[in-house]
């Protein structure tokens, strides 16, 4: 989360412009999340040419109708507009933008240094004394509310968190080793490079004396991303496609599949910079977004039509799902045993795992899991931050699992054969006469 920055909005600067506070609350728009460049504030300049910069609604609604873009960030811009437009006691603060968004109901917000004998920066958020809707607050008792935020639920994100998110996910690094190649570079050691050891002796008249060699060329490791788009995942939905936008644009290696009863490829419509338009187009691709879960299915149609086009040599594969599958356990537990010995690493990531009391007791999680090469949390941004560290330190070596072995049923007591080349005894075989027979009429 950015840091305070002053806000002056009644300030017009040395020269009596307004184009400071103008610049300073474009920023705060973009630091909440909306979506505002150099020419949006170009143009809000430009409109106070032919508003009435005195009067405060006029400004708002052409403010409004420049800068917001989308139906959904209307009430964002309302609230910032009145936090920041507005005159504050002592015409400064030091607080965070979108944290006096949330603190609405106090009235002239001042912070009061501590007495001489107090830490440096402690002190009381205090207000008018004659309002019975002031609190007074000792910050010397309060918590970072950094740390808290990061160690929140993605599922009770408000729509500012996610903002806020969205940039510390940008921030986060990925580095997932080099693997090796069977295309050859030039190098100091290893085999030797004929053709190149000739071309250079043709200036020592055809004596080797200076050798090339060749070795293996070494690229980095892809990424592949299996991500569960149920309706059991309806909550955590919207925060894991954002952490999987940010992975696309800082990580070029990079596939991306959703999955709820089929399989859909998403990596083209998260090469937009915008998220919410990147969002906005795969929820459009996915057919059967918060339907019914059939991870079996899903995995594989990876395994049959996607595994050789997109692993690229052993790549990292992370499957985001909570375990719930309404098909086959066989069919999820060979799937995931084939998808495992075909990359370098199966990652399992589930937000239920963030629970203290939470156990893989369901079918899908207990058929996947002795095939799954680590089991871990992402629900919160605490564990996507374990995530990108435990990523970065992976082996070089690859490791296979087990095997999927399909369950031998239980043998049925054999039926007797009857050999077909056994002579007939006739003398005991059944016999049958008729009542009538040897009787007159």
């Amino acid at each position: 989360m950015p840091g305070p920055i002053p806000i002056t909005p009644n300030d017009a600067g040395p020269d009596g412009h307004i184009l400071h506070s103008v610049t300073l609350f474009g920023e705060m728009l973009r630091r909440v999340g909306l979506e505002i460049g150099s020419g949006n504030m170009l143009d809000v300049v430009r409109a106070t040419d032919h508003v009435s910069i005195g009067k405060k609604g006029e400004f708002y609604q052409a403010a409004r109708s420049i800068l917001v873009h989308r139906k959904q960030d209307l009430p964002i811009f309302d609230e910032a507009f009145q936090v920041f437009w507005r005159k504050p006691s002592d015409r400064t603060t030091t607080m965070d933008l979108r944290s006096l968004g949330e603190q609405k109901r106090f009235k002239k917000p001042q912070v009061s240094a501590g007495r001489d004998d107090e830490p440096e920066g402690a002190g009381t958020l205090q207000g008018d004394p004659d309002d019975d809707s002031v609190q007074n607050v000792d910050l010397n008792r309060t918590y970072s509310a950094v740390e808290v935020f990061r160690q929140k639920d993605f599922s009770e994100f408000t729509s500012l968190e996610m903002a806020d998110a969205r940039h510390m996910m940008a921030s986060l690094t990925l580095d997932l080793g080099q693997r090796r190649t069977r295309r050859l570079e030039p190098g100091r050691s290893g085999p030797l490079d004929m053709r190149r050891t000739m071309r250079r002796s043709l200036k020592y008249g055809g004596e080797f004396l200076d050798l090339a060699h060749k070795s293996r060329k070494d690229k980095p490791r892809s990424l592949v991303l299996l991500c569960d788009v149920s309706g059991s995942m309806e909550r955590y939905t919207r925060m894991l496609l954002q952490f999987i936008h940010a992975l696309a644009g800082g990580f070029d290696q990079t596939e991306a599949f959703l999955f709820a009863t089929r399989l859909t490829r998403i990596t083209r419509n998260l090469k937009y910079r915008s998220v919410d338009q990147a969002i906005d187009e795969v929820s459009k691709a996915v057919p059967d977004w918060a339907g019914g879960t059939r991870i079996g299915d899903a995995v594989k149609t990876f395994n049959y039509q996607w595994l050789r086009r997109v692993l690229r040599g052993q790549a990292v594969v992370l499957i985001i799902s909570d375990g719930w599958d309404r098909g086959d356990p066989e069919l999820l537990a060979g799937e995931t045993s084939r998808l495992q010995r075909s990359c370098h690493r199966l990652v399992w990531l589930n937000p239920l795992l963030g629970s203290p009391s939470y156990q893989p007791l369901t079918q899908g999680m207990k058929a996947a899991l002795p095939y799954v090469d680590d089991f871990l949390p992402v629900h919160n941004l605490n564990s996507l931050e374990s995530l990108a560290q435990h990523l970065s330190s992976l082996s070089p070596d690859r490791t296979l699992g087990q095997a999927y072995r399909q369950p031998v049923p239980e043998e049925a007591e054999p039926e007797p054969v009857v050999a077909a080349d056994r002579p007939i005894d006739r003398l005991k075989l059944p016999t049958f006469q008729h009542p009538k027979w040897g009787k007159g009429d």
